[in-house]
């Protein structure tokens, strides 16, 4: 597999986010690895990680972060609106996010990624 044929939003403070990369490893692929604290994506790049995941931005918000109660908590966006949040606060994207062409899948549990390789 060449390289550019995975990518993984990961952070590596993350556990779950660690196991994926891992098991990407296991199975022979290293992929593209973007820090997405360090390097967070753009809206159009969010928008089309969310086509890929088949989900509303809003289903990939992680609620439980200290910035989302203070910042967003009880708010009503629209689809922009969520993606500009989360491309203002990188951490409210939920991780580790895998890409394989054009799919991709939330790696909670770790083990979704498997369904990149059916």
């Amino acid at each position: 597999m060449t390289m550019s044929e995975f990518v993984i939003y990961h952070n590596p403070r993350c556990g779950k986010s660690r196991t994926a990369l891992a098991l990407l490893r296991e199975r022979g692929v290293e992929p593209e690895v973007v820090e997405y604290l360090k390097t967070p994506p753009d809206a159009p790049t969010l928008a089309g990680l969310l086509a890929a995941l088949g989900l509303p931005a809003e289903q990939l918000l992680r609620t439980g972060e200290s910035v989302f109660k203070e910042k967003y908590k009880g708010r009503t966006l629209d689809e922009a609106g969520w993606i500009a949040a989360m491309v203002a606060d990188p951490i409210l994207i939920e991780r580790p996010i895998v890409v394989r062409g054009d799919r991709a899948v939330v790696g909670r549990p770790p083990e979704r990624i498997g369904e990149l390789f059916d």
